[in-house]
């Protein structure tokens, strides 16, 4: 499994803009083979940080993804955001341990 954690920083009114798009590219990259999971979220002490979080069943899944037109279209609206900072980085899980399920 590839897992992909991120953020984005901005001012807080530029998130906001992000958002749906943000919402457009969740909903599209749910449905793609290999999409495990996929979410964004704005930072619950932090307005101007936008968290990513991803689950890929393998890097095949993860390039294919880059290719996408939704994955273009968010890049384009990011692209127009003001941002702060950017940082992304994908790492391979090869153990898993479950620390809490309800």
């Amino acid at each position: 499994m590839i897992i992909v954690e991120g953020w984005v920083r901005a001012a807080p009114e530029a998130i906001e803009a992000l958002k749906a798009p943000a919402a457009a590219m969740v909903t599209a990259t749910r449905a793609e083979p290999g999409c495990i999971d996929y979410a964004f979220a704005v930072d619950l002490l932090d307005p101007g940080l936008l968290r990513i979080i991803e689950k890929w069943t393998d890097d095949a899944a993860l390039a294919a993804h880059f290719q996408t037109p939704h994955m273009a279209a968010f890049n384009a609206a990011l692209a127009g955001t003001a941002r702060q900072g950017a940082q992304v980085d994908a790492y391979n899980a090869e153990f898993v341990r479950t620390l809490v399920k309800a």
